[in-house]
């Protein structure tokens, strides 16, 4: 029974902030330092009373007296935490200083880097992809007002990039900057681009869809922009140059006007958007261009592409892209969007 007891009144006694709270009030009381009879008065155990005392002690909320050093008394919270706060702020000044530091020995050698990785004109050429990242992210975190974004074959990014983009995304438009965003129609088919676009749109974000893109483009501000290198890597170029900043900005805008706003394929009819993309691949044919170059415009496999090539040839009864071209001609297809296609084949991208 007294292990009962024992345990119990072990189990009453208050938690370490409540023990330091409850002797910080009694030496303040009694204007002493007294640990028998602070823990009698308190309930407390010595060897709990000690500890509170040591945590006291440490955060200098007991102290000496200047007058008698035998003496201990309680110290008011702010002049226990002014040493305290002061030293961190100090710290906190030195990392500062060791920052700006850093970046003025970045900037000094910033203008030879871009010299040396063929920055010539308002032209930077960013090499690696994780050096595309990071000068993306700070651009990101310095844009005022606007992004603009031209993303040829949205359907095919991962969930894992999109779910990346989002949180960057979203700060953007929490700050009031004005999100632009051009996908290819077959993004409209693909789960993750409709959940991100969803996602995006409820922040503000404009997302709006076109059968051809001119390409990969990101702009900052109509200040900065980003293009794909001609090598295929995952460097980019950033380019500076006002005046073919502001062209790229105004081939965007053109683009923008004659997009569609973003909805899913389900939404708009599957028969009504297949139907519309090979009236693009019959047009695109009829230019002379081979499989994989349509491929490439439309934002699509390569195997998905000769897909719906096939399903256009059988539908026409050709037995060749030119002689699909003359039936299309033959239909009216090339030069009247609203004309039926009678191939409307159902296939999804």
């Amino acid at each position: 029974m007294g292990e009962i007891r024992q345990d119990e009144a072990c189990r009453a006694e208050p938690d370490a902030d409540e023990a330091d709270l409850a002797l910080y009030a009694w030496v303040l009381e009694h204007q002493r330092v007294d640990v028998p009879a602070a823990a009698a008065g308190l309930g407390l155990s010595p060897e709990r009373t000690e500890a509170a005392l040591a945590r006291l002690r440490a955060a200098g909320l007991i102290q000496r007296a200047a007058c008698d050093p035998a003496w201990e008394r309680a110290v008011a919270p702010e002049a226990a935490a002014g040493p305290r706060i002061a030293a961190l702020e100090a710290r906190i000044r030195e990392q500062q200083l060791q920052v700006a530091r850093i970046r003025a020995d970045a900037e000094r050698f910033a203008s030879a880097y871009r010299s040396g990785a063929g920055s010539t004109g308002g032209l930077e050429v960013i090499p690696t992809l994780p050096e595309v990242r990071t000068l993306l992210t700070r651009m990101s975190g310095h844009c005022r007002e606007e992004v603009l974004a031209s993303q040829p074959g949205g359907g095919s990014r991962v969930p894992e990039a999109m779910e990346e983009a989002l949180l960057r995304d979203r700060a953007l438009l929490e700050r009031g900057v004005r999100l632009r965003t051009l996908y290819h129609h077959t993004a409209r088919f693909h789960g993750p681009s409709q959940a991100y676009v969803a996602a995006a749109s409820a922040l503000g974000g404009q997302y709006r869809t076109s059968h051809e893109l001119f390409g990969r483009i990101i702009v900052f501000d109509r200040e900065t922009a980003f293009l794909p290198t001609a090598d295929g890597s995952w460097g980019a170029v950033v380019v500076r140059e006002p005046h073919t900043v502001a062209y790229l900005c105004r081939l965007f805008d053109q683009t923008w006007e004659a997009a569609t706003p973003f909805s899913n394929a389900a939404d708009d009819g599957l028969a009504k958007v297949s139907g519309e993309l090979d009236r693009t691949i019959l047009q695109l044919l009829a230019a002379g261009l081979k499989d994989e170059a349509v491929a490439r415009r439309l934002g699509m496999a390569l195997r998905t592409t000769r897909r719906h090539i096939a399903d256009i040839m059988d539908q026409l009864s050709a037995e060749s892209r030119f002689q699909a071209g003359a039936a299309a001609a033959r239909q009216g297809l090339l030069e009247d969007p609203a004309a039926p296609l009678a191939c409307s084949c159902g296939a999804k991208p």
